[in-house]
């Protein structure tokens, strides 16, 4: 048995594929990478229980097999032929020939009749959106995902649509985001998709607003369709945090800001603040200026900028990464910051529409 392909199609398929391949698992078959080979068309599948990625190739056989192979060292192998061609023998006792010009390989892969299954495609509920649309609602929240186990539900994000309009939620007890976009789908739907998967996901998706990404929702699984793949996750369960209760209705303070001015104090700031000491950096608001101060055990910065505000005086203090990570992923160049006191979260949204909300809670400022 025996297939012939293009050396670049190939390596891409793997090493996308390979991100959904267990590192351990107690089914030793999903350590490796499944390909099943059914005359012209090679289809590829990782898949760790959590998460699965499938797709397919066009390559040059007549032939019928399956077998699984670790990914890691196959992908380097491929990666290393010569020529732009590579020629895939596999033998009856399961062992591979890789060849490329005058170049060969030899590897060891076993019978992958037995892979498990990956969820089935239901198209009861199917959900259509632009794919750059997808990829930029992931980029602007995920930052924002918990990272402990603390609740578990909330190292994924909450997709909840009504009304034609998808939002999307991240929150890990610091900081919250928030975004909103129409999408092609007129029933409602609630669930919560691991940030893994959304991490992968967001490699996948293309820039083409052309291009669409369709997603299959089942009771226990989402599969997302991306052009030539297939990206399966399971879902959450349990009951996700109540946002909306968390975001404050009214501020006090609300400051115009050019956001890479603030990103650049911001970021000024961080050089003299330790990962592992996060000191918070002092915000002063007053008279059309915010002046930022900050002193920890490598020194100290002072810094100030212009901004446009209404309101009263407002100190307040932030961990100052927490302050940027919002700032990193919006592309306004005018935001809106919105407070209602110095231990209340502040609000981040555009100046115009309500597409995005960032929350960032302050940190206790010990007194001058």
């Amino acid at each position: 048995m025996k297939f012939l392909c293009k050396k670049d199609t190939l390596y891409e398929a793997v090493i996308n594929v390979s991100k959904a391949v267990a590192e351990r698992s107690s089914n030793p078959l999903l350590e490796g990478m499944k390909f099943h080979l059914d005359g012209n068309l090679l289809e590829l599948t990782g898949y760790d229980l959590e998460i699965g990625i499938k797709t397919s190739v066009l390559v040059n056989s007549d032939d019928e097999c399956t077998f699984i192979v670790k990914p890691k060292i196959f992908s380097e192998m491929i990666k290393k032929m010569p020529d732009d061609d590579v020629l895939i023998e596999i033998s009856e006792s399961y062992h591979i020939t890789i060849s490329g010009g005058v170049t060969t390989y030899n590897l060891a892969a076993v019978d992958g009749e037995e892979y498990p299954e990956l969820p089935e495609k239901e198209t009861k509920e199917v959900m259509t959106i632009s794919q750059p649309v997808l990829k930029n609602m992931i980029d602007q929240t995920v930052f924002a995902v918990a990272v402990s186990e603390a609740k578990p539900i909330l190292k994924g994000e909450l997709f909840e649509i009504q009304n034609s309009m998808l939002t999307m939620v991240a929150i890990d007890g610091y900081r919250l985001a928030v975004r909103r976009e129409a999408i092609k789908f007129d029933d409602v739907a609630r669930f919560v998709v691991p940030s893994k998967s959304l991490l992968e996901i967001s490699k996948l998706l293309g820039d083409n607003e052309n291009d669409f990404c369709q997603m299959y929702l089942s009771e226990k699984h989402i599969i997302f369709e991306i052009g030539n793949y297939l990206v399966y996750s399971r879902l959450l369960e349990g009951e996700f945090h109540p946002y909306e209760s968390a975001i404050p209705k009214t501020f006090n303070t609300e400051v115009i800001v050019d956001r890479r001015e603030l990103m650049s104090s911001l970021e000024r700031a961080m050089l003299i603040i330790s990962d592992k000491v996060p000191t918070p950096i002092r915000c002063h608001f007053e008279n059309g200026q915010i002046k930022f101060s900050c002193t920890t055990e490598l020194g100290k910065v002072y810094d100030e900028m212009k901004a446009d505000m209404t309101g009263p005086v407002m100190e307040i203090g932030f961990k100052c990464k927490y302050l940027l990570d919002p700032l990193k992923v919006i592309s306004d160049e005018k935001i809106k910051l919105q407070m209602g006191g110095s231990l209340l979260p502040m609000k981040i949204v555009p100046c115009n529409g309500d597409n995005y909300t960032f929350l960032v809670l302050p940190v206790r400022l010990k007194q001058n």
